[in-house]
């Protein structure tokens, strides 16, 4: 019996050293960039199908800032500091109130998935990380929210109220957006911790007005009963309108005290750090329970 002779290796023969991984695949980043745009995408989409939502969350403060700020036009002298129309002085609470009532309705679309069974099927998908679901709605509540606060500041320059340009524009933008993210992680763990719609909304009915009087929206800390001062001194809101009223006065420095409240006197650059603060604590917060939510 003949044996075959084994066939040499050339260079047309299979080598036996693996394979280089093939070019053109993207990168876990590009694939998770991906997923939250797609789920971003679709969030607009259901925007554009019930625009009801948008054009309330802009025409509720409009209201509030044309009726208030006609109804204290002739406020007596020396009600707000620095000599400030009332107008003026209205328009950061009404801008910082939008943002903040847009990014508490953030875990609203997450709650609606979870009662209609749609988030069941996108832990089900084969995404490459379930967390591009939470970037997809901190993603488009954070741009309904500054779309919303820039027509409110849009028609406060209408109205006379003026603009704050250059650097107050850039200080009154990232305020909105530290303000915006801590709102959007405490909505987020309410969509997952209760257990319907109904709560959330219950929540969101009960926070929103007793927040905004607790806070230097509608007047200065000054003007309010002490018990009241020390609840807005110590209300985020407060941490948010103060740096951006400030943007609007005119000429200032991050170093410029914006805020004297009962326990001292805080800087713009302060505020920005406790809201920093808060964001971050509060996404560490929730960020267990979603793991286990969305595993």
């Amino acid at each position: 019996m003949t044996r075959t002779p084994p066939i040499p290796m050339t260079s047309a023969s299979p080598s036996l050293t693996p394979l280089p991984a093939a070019r053109g695949e993207p990168s876990a980043l590009a694939e998770i960039i991906q997923e939250t745009l797609a789920l971003t995408r679709r969030l607009f989409i259901q925007l554009a199908r019930r625009p009801s939502t948008l054009v309330a969350g802009v025409l509720q403060p409009l209201i509030w800032l044309v009726l208030f700020g006609a109804l204290f036009a002739n406020a007596p002298e020396g009600l707000l500091p620095g000599g400030m129309s009332y107008g003026r002085f209205l328009g950061a609470g009404v801008i910082v109130f939008t943002a903040f009532s847009a990014a508490l309705n953030a875990g609203l679309p997450v709650m609606f998935d979870r009662e209609f069974g749609f988030l069941n099927r996108l832990l089900v998908a084969p995404l490459r990380s379930r967390s591009s679901i939470v970037f997809a709605s901190v993603l488009y509540i954070t741009s309904l929210s500054l779309v919303q606060s820039l027509a409110i500041m849009g028609t406060a320059a209408l109205l006379g109220y003026g603009w704050p340009g250059g650097a107050g524009l850039l200080l009154v933008l990232v305020t909105l957006l530290l303000l915006v993210f801590a709102v959007t992680a405490l909505s987020l763990g309410l969509a997952f911790a209760l257990p319907g719609h109904i709560e959330l909304i219950a929540v969101i009915f009960v926070a929103n007005l007793p927040l905004l009087f607790a806070s230097t929206a509608l007047a200065p800390i000054s003007f309010m009963p002490p018990w009241l001062g020390w609840l807005a001194a110590l209300n985020p809101l407060t941490f948010a309108i103060e740096p951006i009223r400030a943007a609007y006065a005119g000429s200032f420095h991050l170093t410029d005290v914006v805020l004297v409240a009962p326990y001292g006197s805080l800087t713009a650059l302060t505020c920005l750090a406790i809201l920093a603060g808060l964001a971050a604590g509060l996404f560490l917060l929730i960020r267990p329970m979603l793991d286990r939510k969305l595993t």
